[in-house]
């Protein structure tokens, strides 16, 4: 199942994607339409809003409406240097790449939607980075890599758009990582039923048509598995936590020379069996 939330003429719904079209759950009578309780209801609210969209067309085609972020995570953390080609990139820029799993916060305020602009704000070293975005289901503490993903709603795609300048301000990465508009992803939430392995997908990232990153979520060095079993062994991660679980090589500021986005270009990043999101640096 895709949920997306969207916008229709000023209204915000909940829907289900099916085809080039989207049902609006608030028409079918489904007992449960915010996205944060659906996911916090798992199978139960799933199975509900599966019943209640049976032989209904979609309302709406996607090209009618706005789509929005799915919904704003309670947290929002992500990895870093978490692909070994990408750790050798930050390696040749003097960042040490530490042993163990190395997270930072994205503060929730920076989510945005998969199609809205980016606002650059006030850095000068603005860069992109595609990543798998992994929503959590059922709360987890203490759990092990064996039962990580049975934890997972669902995934999406993120860019963790970055202030590299910003970033190196402190050793925590969050400044950098939280501006304003800086976290969009969707397009909508994929259920984890529809991805029965996340470590075979495709992830890519062009701009301006030029592809940029171009790798696979089997080359992580940190799997989803223990990523989980990381963070959980130290917190308990709540429903609509959402992980970003790193990103390849490729980001611009990697490149020789350096080169970061601008007014009036565009990023586009894809995960394979997800979908797009596409947004455009706000000139």
């Amino acid at each position: 199942m895709k949920l997306v939330r969207f916008d229709k003429d000023g209204a915000v719904s909940t829907g289900v994607v099916v085809d080039d079209g989207v049902i609006d759950l608030a028409k079918t009578g489904a007992p449960e339409t915010d996205v944060l309780a659906i996911i916090a209801g798992g199978d139960e609210a799933l199975t509900a809003i599966r019943s209640a969209i049976v032989g209904i067309a979609p309302h709406y085609k996607l090209t009618e409406v706005k789509l929005l972020a799915p919904y704003r995570p309670l947290k929002f953390l992500a990895i870093g240097m978490n692909y070994t080609k990408h750790a050798e990139e930050a390696r040749k820029l003097g960042v040490v790449v530490p042993e163990k799993q190395f997270w930072f916060n994205k503060q929730t305020s920076c989510v945005s939607g998969p199609f809205d602009e980016i606002d650059p704000g006030v850095t000068e070293q603005l860069d992109y980075e595609v990543e798998l975005g992994v929503i959590i289901g059922r709360p987890a503490k203490a759990v092990s890599a064996a039962d990580a993903l049975s934890h997972v709603f669902g995934y999406v795609v993120v860019d963790d758009v970055s202030a590299r300048d910003w970033q190196r301000h402190s050793p925590t990465f969050t400044v950098g990582k939280s501006f304003d508009t800086h976290g969009p992803f969707g397009p909508w939430i994929v259920t984890a039923d529809e991805i029965p392995d996340p470590h075979v997908l495709g992830l890519r990232t062009w701009v301006n048509g030029e592809l940029r990153q171009d790798s696979n979520t089997s080359d992580l060095i940190h799997n989803i598995n223990t990523q989980i079993e990381y963070l959980s062994t130290a917190f308990t991660l709540e429903s609509g936590d959402l992980l970003a679980t790193g990103t390849p090589s490729g980001v611009g500021v990697a490149l020789d020379p350096p080169v970061f986005l601008k007014a009036g270009d565009v990023v586009r990043c894809e995960i394979d069996g997800i979908g797009a999101i596409e947004n455009r640096v706000k000139g």
